[in-house]
């Protein structure tokens, strides 16, 4: 066991709970109180962890997870266990993705419709239990909220993107036939490289409002001047020194 915690990094104490919990098959017995941990081990343990630490699930969640990617799973369905696990992200207004609005109780049916209408629109396959439904309805209220009436054809565009950076990321799964793989690759794409993709956005928004607007200390240094302009210029200056001195006289 200290083998496997210093591969992993996980120290042992986590790992004899993660063994009580059943989220890490016990060891190959070696003794009555030695086992054996391979390189399967170190990889369901590092799915744990992910699981856990960078997913936050819970333990029974993590469970679920676990106990459905043992099972014989194609990939669409191995990945939509690692996302219906995962939720959905909501925008952070206090509330939950089913919480309503009490002031306007048609709120909710109209901004369901709307998450709806754009899944169609699409023409994505979603499932009616997906977690996105309720997240994308619950943005689209926290945005009304605020007075941003932001509808499907206000969000077409952006689902057109979404959906070119899910093409990206199917891409990177291709070939992957191990279910553990897959799940570890979604937790990564799902958990880790969102908050990256956010980031380049953002940095995307900074450099186009430079093209934009630029400010006077975003314009682009002149670039040094030719010789004819140099000439051009001193010409234009003598001109008009001897213009001033005969005026002077």
């Amino acid at each position: 066991m200290s083998e496997l915690s210093r591969r992993s990094g996980v120290a042992i104490p986590t790992i004899k709970y993660y063994l009580r919990e059943g989220l890490l098959p016990a060891g190959h017995a070696t003794a009555s109180n030695q086992a054996d941990y391979d390189a399967d081990h170190l990889r369901r343990l590092r799915l744990v962890r992910a699981l856990i630490s960078f997913g936050g699930l819970s333990v029974t969640a993590s469970r679920e997870v676990l106990r459905a990617i043992s099972e014989p799973l194609d990939l669409y369905h191995t990945l939509g266990v690692t996302h219906y696990a995962l939720g959905a992200p909501v925008a952070d207004t206090g509330a939950s993705a089913g919480t309503g609005n009490p002031d306007a109780p048609g709120e909710d049916d109209d901004c369901a419709a709307e998450a709806a209408a754009l899944v169609d629109r699409m023409g994505w396959s979603v499932g009616e239990e997906s977690p996105g439904r309720a997240a994308l309805a619950a943005g689209l209220r926290a945005l009304r909220r605020v007075g941003a009436d932001v509808g499907t054809d206000e969000l077409l565009p952006y689902a057109e993107l979404a959906a070119a950076t899910a093409r990206v990321d199917l891409d990177h799964l291709a070939g992957i036939e191990d279910r553990i793989d897959v799940a570890e690759r979604a937790l990564v794409m799902t958990v880790l490289l969102e908050p990256v993709l956010a980031t380049l956005r953002r940095m995307a928004q900074e450099h186009e409002a430079a093209l934009r607007y630029p400010s006077e200390s975003q314009r682009p240094p002149r670039p040094p001047a030719t010789r004819a302009e140099i000439d051009t210029d001193t010409d234009t200056d003598d001109r008009g020194a001897r213009t001033g001195s005969h005026r002077a006289t």
